[in-house]
């Protein structure tokens, strides 16, 4: 059965970090491309980066200089790993997997399978 399992997310001060992790099951997840998206409340879901096979990533304007995405491939995980947290963060986050090949996008109807979330809090 593959399923994808979040965590690491809480409530952080401004400025504070937090790293969040991405664990598959029941499938090899460095084949995939794999993103993270977010939704806060009353917005639409929207991607914050997003990571190929051969270790390509991309970020969205927002988050870019502050969040680095990584793989271990050894762990089955993708992580993000986000820094100088503003309040505007603050969201469900979500990972999801994409096609095994291609470039990373953030249409939403390219990724098959997706986590239940994480929530993420930035505030004092």
């Amino acid at each position: 059965q593959v399923r994808l399992v979040e965590s690491g997310g809480g409530w952080v001060q401004p400025g504070g970090s937090l790293r969040l992790a991405c664990t598959a099951s029941g499938f090899t997840l460095d084949y995939y491309i794999i993103a993270w998206f977010r939704q806060a409340p009353g917005k639409e879901r929207e991607g914050v980066s997003c990571i190929t096979s051969n270790g390509y990533n991309t970020y969205a304007d927002s988050v870019k200089g502050r969040f680095t995405i990584s793989r271990d491939n050894a762990k089955n995980t993708v992580y993000l790993k986000m820094n100088s947290l503003k309040s505007e963060d603050t969201a469900v986050y979500y990972c999801a997997t994409g096609p095994p090949i291609g470039s990373c996008d953030y249409n939403m109807d390219d990724y098959e399978h997706w986590g239940q979330g994480t929530q993420v809090t930035v505030s004092s």
